[in-house]
């Protein structure tokens, strides 16, 4: 039974594609914007009165942050690596965060084009403690498109 109209998607079923191959299931995805700048533009009109606009100006590049378990997962450290040693002609990739219904059908697709990492943070490592490292990676990217 897929969702039904109105059904609201959840948001712990999501994955991250890399190149099109399913590379890594995330814990968690943030903070994934892109903005345009905004033109305020002011002319008068015909009868003298000030009338004000605002034109799209030029888009700049996103970022989001996800955040995955620690794992041996040999192509996203491969991609973290390229990224952070400068390689961008193999590093920029085309990316897609996927969200999935509770069946994982894919239902809305994130895609990001010439995605790299620009950033790793590892999780805290305590003697004794009990807990799943994760590592928490910003990726950058200059085009969203939203499926």
């Amino acid at each position: 039974m897929s969702l039904q109209p109105g059904d609201a998607l959840t948001s712990h079923n999501f994955g991250l594609q890399i190149d099109g191959v399913m590379v890594e299931y995330l814990a968690e995805v943030s903070g994934m914007t892109m903005e345009q700048d905004v033109i305020t533009y002011q002319q008068n009109t015909p009868d003298g009165k000030n009338h004000v606009r605002n034109l799209p100006g030029v888009k700049k590049n996103g970022t989001c942050t996800v955040v995955r378990g620690m794992t041996q997962s040999s192509s996203f450290t491969q991609w973290i690596n390229e990224s952070i040693n400068g390689q961008m002609t193999t590093a920029r990739k085309n990316a897609s965060i996927i969200m999935m219904d509770f069946e994982n059908n894919p239902v809305k697709r994130y895609n990001l084009r010439n995605a790299w990492c620009s950033k790793i943070d590892t999780s805290t490592v305590k003697a004794g403690e009990a807990s799943a490292l994760t590592e928490t990676v910003t990726i950058t990217f200059e085009e969203l498109v939203i499926e």
